[in-house]
Order: C-alpha cells, then structure tokens, then sequence
C-alpha cells in the first residue's frame, strides 16, 4: 500500500481533512492507519447512529533518504500528533499477511510496531482486519481490486476529492471496524478522556516487571 511519489519539502503530516467536534453520546470515532515507512496513511470516521461520517484523513510522509529509525521516528512523533488531535476510541488496521519480499516484509513490521506504540501510550485500543475480510466489507468481493475498494470508501463517505492511495486504505480498515466488529458499540458507552503521554498502567505493569 504506496501511494505515488510526492514532492513535500517536510515530514509534516498531510491532512485532507480537519477535525470536526463531535461529543454526541451515540458516536464512536475510529482511526484507521495505512503503516508504512515512508508514508503512512491515516483516516478518522465516525459512526453517529446508522451513519458513517468522513472526519479526516492524510498521508504521513518521511524522507527516504533519511535512516529508517530516523523515518520511524518522524512517523511515530506526526502520527502521536494525529492522535491527540483526534482522540479515538479505537484504532485499527490490516492484519499482517505473507509477503514475498523478507525485506518489504521486515519494514512493515517496523512500521506496524510504531503504530501500535503509538496507540498503545496513548490507551487507544486496537483491532486487525484481515485484507479479503475489508475489500469483503466495502465491495462484497474478498478479492477485489485496489481501485474497487477506492471508489467504496468514496461513495460510503461522500467524498467527491480523489483520495491519495494510503488515506483511502485507512479510510476503508476505519469503515470495515465500524461496520462489522460487534464489540465496537461498547465503546459508545466509555467517555473519552484526555491522552496523555505516559503508559497506560497495564503497560507500565509489563515495563517495570523484573
């Protein structure tokens, strides 16, 4: 999941989209999360009632010229920004699948481990998707194309813009969570607190145990 090459002359995040308040007891904000390397796209939809509503969405770029803990870092610094802007109830991506490149394999979990770090410090729980399970979600296909699955996000959402590759992926794992998990409404029912940065207690437990 690459979105084509862009000239950008900093690591900010490129956000499509602002967030919109929220605060209505019957909705549940989720953010999907594209991982990469190099960009790393991200999408915020919320569930009011029935409907799904487009919040946000960007593409988190790195240089990559730079080292790769130097683009991890720049990753995880723009999308812990992302969080605390947004405050999620949950965050969800794509369950990890087998890879015939070892290396492109390797870096992605690089990537993925960032994004869970990032969620985790922040007690935001987290949930997977497997990839046929989500083009399944949008499209009725658990193998449908890439471009397929684009134009669902779109149409589910209302967005007549032309997504960048990696926001639209995100964008599609944020809508398949809403649509199928059946713990999700749960949420509904937890008030969202302030993030803050230090480690939720059960991860403390795990950090300072001998």
């Amino acid at each position: 999941m690459r979105c084509p090459t862009q000239q950008r002359p900093s690591h900010e995040s490129e956000d499509f989209a602002k967030p919109k308040s929220s605060g209505r007891v019957s909705s549940v904000l989720v953010l999907g999360i594209d991982p990469g390397t190099i960009h790393l796209g991200w999408g915020v939809v919320e569930r009011r009632g029935p409907k799904l509503v487009h919040i946000g969405h960007g593409v988190i770029h790195a240089r990559p010229s730079e080292s790769l803990s130097d683009r991890l870092a720049v990753i995880a610094a723009e999308l812990e920004r992302v969080i605390a802007e947004h405050r999620p109830a949950l965050g969800s991506v794509e369950q990890l699948f087998f890879h015939k490149d070892p290396q492109a394999a390797a870096k992605l979990g690089h990537a993925r481990g960032v994004v869970l770090l990032s969620l985790a410090r922040a007690g935001v729980p987290l949930r997977e998707h497997a990839p046929a399970r989500i083009k399944r979600t949008l499209t009725g296909n658990g193998r449908a194309e890439k471009s397929q699955v684009a134009q669902m996000v779109s149409a589910i959402l209302g967005i007549r813009e032309a997504l960048p590759p990696d926001a639209s992926d995100a964008l599609a794992i944020a809508i398949t969570e809403l649509r199928l998990d059946p713990l999700t409404p749960q949420v509904v029912q937890k008030p969202r607190r302030t993030r803050s940065k230090t480690l939720p207690p059960h991860v403390t437990r795990l950090v300072r145990a001998p």
